[in-house]
């Protein structure tokens, strides 16, 4: 943590070496998160493209309140989202509210190796919203506060898309 902030200085600075470093620390983290997102290689790389784009012209307006990683991936999910309108695959975003009753359901789930391609194939029929917050929870064990960092959503709603996708699951499986 203490490189990355030397070398986000040196990079807001200016300092191209410095943020080539991060970015390509980064950029299996961001590829992975939107491949398993899109399901689509090429349009994963399109969109990794950008956000590394994005990162090199906005590096200035970091405010490294968080960890680059969850920056990058915050403006992977609005790229993202951005792509699945300019697509009309989706005409609006939809949020639903669901209460969740017992927090220690959302948390309840274990997934063993032969089920994880099922869960994978699973998510993709489910709303991006719900995914995105599951796939931030549990390939990447960010918490709920970073998630909804990411997804720009109170930590309420974290919760109900998470208890959301494991209901779902739970029931398909």
């Amino acid at each position: 943590m203490f490189l990355e902030k030397a070398l986000l200085e040196k990079a807001k600075l200016g300092d191209r070496e410095s943020l080539e470093i991060l970015l390509r620390d980064n950029y299996k983290i961001i590829y992975g998160y939107l491949l398993k997102l899109t399901t689509n290689e090429d349009i994963t790389k399109d969109i990794t493209q950008e956000v590394m784009v994005k990162a090199i012209l906005n590096i200035k307006k970091f405010k490294g309140d968080s960890k680059l990683s969850t920056w990058l991936i915050s403006i992977a999910s609005n790229l993202y989202k951005d792509n699945l309108r300019k697509s009309n695959q989706i005409s609006s975003m939809q949020i639903e509210e669901l209460s969740v009753k017992d927090s220690q359901n959302v948390e309840e789930t274990v997934i063993n190796k032969d089920t994880v391609r099922k869960i994978e194939k699973m998510l993709l029929d489910f709303p991006y919203e719900k995914r995105m917050a599951f796939i931030l929870k549990n390939y990447y064990n960010y918490s709920y506060e970073e998630i909804g960092t990411i997804l720009k959503c109170p930590i309420g709603t974290v919760r109900s898309r998470l208890h959301y996708c494991i209901k779902k699951l739970r029931s398909l499986m």
